[in-house]
Parts: C-alpha cells; structure tokens; sequence
C-alpha cells in the first residue's frame, strides 16, 4: 500500500529535494558549502520578509524556541505566556527551565487570545519583558493574532515579541519587518516541507539590544557566535549540511512560485478541507480564527478520533494526527503544509469520507468531496 502522510510534521518532502539531498556530502568548511548557504541566507530573508539575518541551526522547532529566549532574556525577568494549546505550555516550561518568571493567559483551546487581554497585561505589570505566542498552535489549528499584538509590544521599548512560527512561517503572512516582530522562530518539518532537524530564527534590532543585557547561559545556541559566522557565509559549529543542500533547493521553488501565490496556496487547502468537513455534517475545533497550515475536526462523540486515525491509516496508507492531552480522542488533524497540492487535499478528504461512513457517521456521502473539489478547480 502506497504510504501518504498528512501530519502537520513531518510532511513530505518533493522528490526533486530528495534528489538533491541524495548527493554526495560536501564538506561544510570549503567555498562550494558557502556558496550555497550565502544563498540561503538570501531566500531566508525572503520568506521572513526582512532585511535582519535569519539563522539556520542544527535543531528542531523547540531549540530556536529555546534560543529566543537564552539570547534575549535575564533570570528572574517576567515573561508573558499566551497558553493556549500544546505548543503554548512549551513557551511556559521553556522559560521556567531558566528562572524566569512566568505569567499565563491561559485561553481555552479552539480559541484564540484576544489582543485587549495582552494589552491590559502588561498595562497592569510594566514589569513584563516578553510576550510569547504561537502564531500558529498546531495542537488546535487556532490562527493568533500576530499582527494585532505586534501593534501593542511595538509601542512598548522594554517588551520583545518573540512568536513561535514554526506552523506560520510560509504558510500566512508573517512580514517581521512590517509587522514589528522582534524574535520569529521557524522549523524544517513544516512549511519549509524538509526532514525534521533544521530550525529557523531571526532577530529585530530591538531583540539585539535586550541581547546585550541578557545573562542566561547559552553556548551552541549563541546568536551572537552565529551571527559571526553567518557574515562568513558559515555557522560556528557543524551545520546539517545535506539538510540545507535541500533546504537551498527548497527556497528556489518558494521564490519561483512566489510569496503570495505560497501563502495563497495553503489557504485555498485550508478553506476548501475546512468546508468539506462542514459538508460531512463535522464541526471544526477552531472557533474563530483558523490556521491555514492545518484542518482539525472534532470527532463523532459516538465515534471518537481514533478510530478515523486508525482508519485511515489502515484503509488508506494515511497518517494524520490525533489530538493531545484533553482533546486526545477528540479531535483529528490533517495537514496542507509540505509538498501537498489540490490532488492530495481532495484524495484525504475522499478517504475521510470514506472512513467516516464505514463507522457509521450521518450525512449525505459524498458531499464532502463535492465541496472540496468545487472550491479547488476554481
């Protein structure tokens, strides 16, 4: 059976970026290695929208999280958590590892933070140096909104914004140089539709000077090491090189298809997956403001997840993902981020329907993929 993953990480990868990874393996300390990574550099700053250096590390999503906050924060500083999913809760255990003080907005799941919350925040505790949010909470599918808080933190010279985009960044617009973005976090296994282990971050010049009083420890996540390097056309220690040969070649496509058609493309998945549950007689998790990088459906409760899960995979070859800690059993969640076009999205939404009937769910058979298919040959 064909194998077709729909998680939203990892996801798969073109077969012409597999080839070029395919390669032989260059040595990372020679002029062939630089050439390529100063075009890195380049195609970076295109997709961050900014003229600031975009930093390439040897990790997952989580350890550019975690170097946001070791390059620009102090033990003991107050940081403002928007907790709202999985991801949220990450920002809170990242910070508390290194004594910081942490302040929730704990919002329910499904939902997103409501800007006036954020503003009323650090009106009442001028104390706050940091405001810490997902973009994009892939535990959720919940959208936040970005562009709204980056107003408020811009008005403020002691508050950084540091946004978790690893589900944002080439899926939505997220200019960091329009928006005012002060720290911007990205992964390989998202958007960027690579293998897991290359992560992406990128620093305002208001995020550098809050880096010149920090005094959390660091060593292999040291910006400042990073960004010496980086003029050189190189990293400080030994980057993924095959990784980034096929992240290069990665970049070229997103610049030949061009930004907007990208961000174009992932909202036309989104909204023609989104659509077509409704039309299956399904409710979306997400109550308002919806990600484009992801679809969550909430089960049958006379059904449960994890048999659409388990379905789908066993019938179909198709991996998707549950739901985590409350919402385990709940909610499924499918993916539009990766090499996945019209075809895909149509196909995943056909054995959706499929699965579903089998179990014995209530609508009116193929009215999903009549939707879908009516919203996509547009």
């Amino acid at each position: 059976m064909k194998k077709y993953v729909f998680t939203p990480g990892p996801v798969p990868v073109p077969s012409e970026v597999l080839i070029e990874m395919a390669k032989p393996i260059i040595h990372h300390r020679t002029a062939e290695f630089e050439s390529i990574f100063e075009e890195v550099r380049d195609g970076l700053k295109y997709i961050y929208q900014t003229k600031e250096e975009v930093f390439v590390l040897a990790s997952s999503g989580t350890g550019a999280m975690e170097a946001a906050i070791v390059n620009t924060l102090s033990k003991g500083d107050k940081v403002l958590v928007i907790n709202g999913g999985k991801f949220g809760e990450r920002w809170g255990k990242i910070a508390r590892a290194y004594g910081l003080e942490v302040e929730e907005i704990v919002v329910e799941w499904g939902t997103a933070v409501d800007p006036d919350a954020v503003k009323e925040a650090l009106d009442n505790d001028p104390s706050i140096k940091a405001v810490l949010l997902q973009a994009s909470e892939t535990s959720t599918g919940v959208k936040h909104p970005t562009d709204e808080i980056a107003k408020i933190t811009n008005q403020r010279d002691n508050v950084i914004l540091i946004v978790d985009g690893i589900t944002g960044v080439g899926v939505f617009p997220l200019n960091f140089d329009e928006l005012g973005i002060d720290v911007l976090v990205g992964g390989s296994q998202k958007a960027f539709m690579l293998p897991p282990g290359l992560a992406f971050i990128a620093l305002s010049q208001k995020a550098w000077k809050f880096s010149e009083t920090s005094d959390l420890p660091n060593f292999y996540f040291d910006l400042k090491a990073a960004l010496k390097s980086a003029e050189k056309n190189t990293t400080p220690w030994t980057p993924a090189v095959t990784l980034i040969i096929g992240l290069n070649e990665v970049l070229r496509r997103f610049r030949a298809e061009g930004i907007d058609n990208l961000h174009g493309r992932h909202a036309n998945l989104s909204h023609a997956s989104r659509e077509a549950l409704k039309a299956m007689n399904m409710e979306l998790f997400a109550k308002d403001s919806h990600s484009t990088a992801l679809t969550v459906g909430v089960a049958p409760e006379s059904i449960g997840a994890g048999p659409i899960v388990k379905g789908l995979k066993e019938n179909f070859g198709m991996t998707i993902a549950g739901g985590q800690d409350q919402a385990k059993g709940k909610i499924f969640r499918f993916s539009h981020i990766g090499d996945i076009e019209a075809t895909d999205t149509i196909a995943i939404i056909s054995a959706i329907e499929s699965t579903l009937k089998t179990l014995g769910h209530d609508f009116d058979f193929g009215a999903g993929v009549t939707k879908a298919t009516e919203l996509l040959g547009k």
